[in-house]
């Protein structure tokens, strides 16, 4: 079945790159013999013809995959064709020096656990078809170090995909104050991990702005949704710059807490002084920023906050709210 697949995929790309004019899906079913072969010419039954329509627009989308460009042009009489023009289908030459192979090499190593290595894989694969230096190993060691970046959360694929395709999504996210998760609407800019997790920036339908959601807070499926972006996608997207802020990064003051010994190893590392108290608790002096109070609320019984008040105060208005349900 899959030899059958490929076969019928190539004959229908030769076919598509051959034309000089658009083919209906008429003449394409009548030209490729694997169509001809299962479904008979174009004159078969309802359930055959749906059956066809189904199968083409499947080798369709796999060539696009593949990176065919296959154009569709409706004609005067409103007949609709598909071709793929060979200067749209026609890259220039690559070249590389052994610097940029070993980034690339690198960069396809970053997804080897993740559901994104056949395609990383496959894209090194390409390049070597089109003309990587045979004297270039992508995969070569070229240092201790081995990049990794963890991809849990079962949003990251649909996510990614919207992202690329420009795609609305909804999905029901639990904010860090929250005890139940809300719907969400949302146009998808990009994705980006720091400290260890992924964030999503984009366009929140509900809020009319911009938001940044973290990955491992979205519970359930996420949905696509029909339509085209309502928002302009800005050139540059800080996710990283927003994230950093939320958590304090940008501080410009400190605040002193109580910390639980053996607990707060994340609060501990961005402490810049650290006294005993005794009993089981530390002080710490942590620099104090923009949505450090939802920070702390993660570590619940394990933090006492003493000052500032405002930060005192908003930590345990989080926690009542969480209690509330």
């Amino acid at each position: 079945m899959a030899i059958a697949k490929a076969e019928r995929l190539m004959n229908l790309a030769l076919c598509l790159l051959g034309t000089r004019r658009p083919l209906s899906k008429r003449e394409l079913r009548e030209s490729i013999e694997a169509y001809v072969e299962t479904f008979g010419p174009d004159r078969g039954t309802a359930g055959s013809d749906d059956s066809f329509n189904r199968m083409f627009e499947r080798d369709k989308d796999d060539l696009r995959e593949l990176g065919l460009v296959i154009e569709t042009v409706e004609s005067l009489d409103g007949e609709v064709g598909y071709l793929a023009r060979r200067d749209s289908n026609r890259l220039p030459p690559i070249t590389l020096d052994a610097e940029e192979a070993a980034a690339l090499g690198l960069a396809a190593k970053v997804w080897q656990q993740a559901r994104l290595a056949g395609a990383a894989s496959g894209a090194l694969q390409k390049l070597r078809a089109a003309g990587l230096p045979e004297d270039v190993d992508p995969y070569e060691a070229h240092g201790a170090l081995e990049p990794r970046i963890p991809v849990h959360e079962a949003a990251f694929e649909p996510l990614m995909l919207a992202c690329r395709d420009r795609r609305p999504v909804a999905f029901d996210y639990r904010k860090a104050n929250a005890a139940h998760p809300e719907p969400r609407h949302v146009e998808p800019w990009a994705l980006e991990c720091w400290r260890g997790h992924w964030y999503l920036a984009g366009f929140d339908r509900d809020r009319g702005a911009e938001r940044v959601f973290r990955l491992s807070r979205i519970t359930g499926k996420v949905r696509s949704r029909g339509g085209r972006f309502t928002a302009p996608v800005p050139d540059v997207v800080t996710v990283r710059e927003t994230v950093a802020g939320w958590a304090g990064e940008t501080a410009d003051r400190s605040a002193l807490i109580r910390l639980r010994a053996d607990a707060g190893y994340p609060l501990r590392a961005k402490a810049t002084a650290v006294r005993e108290l005794g009993d089981g608790w530390d002080e710490l002096e942590i620099p104090y920023g923009h949505g450090l109070d939802a920070w702390l609320v993660e570590f619940g019984p394990d933090v006492v906050v003493l000052e500032p008040a405002e930060l005192r105060a908003d930590v345990v208005d989080r926690l009542r709210a969480v209690a509330k349900g």
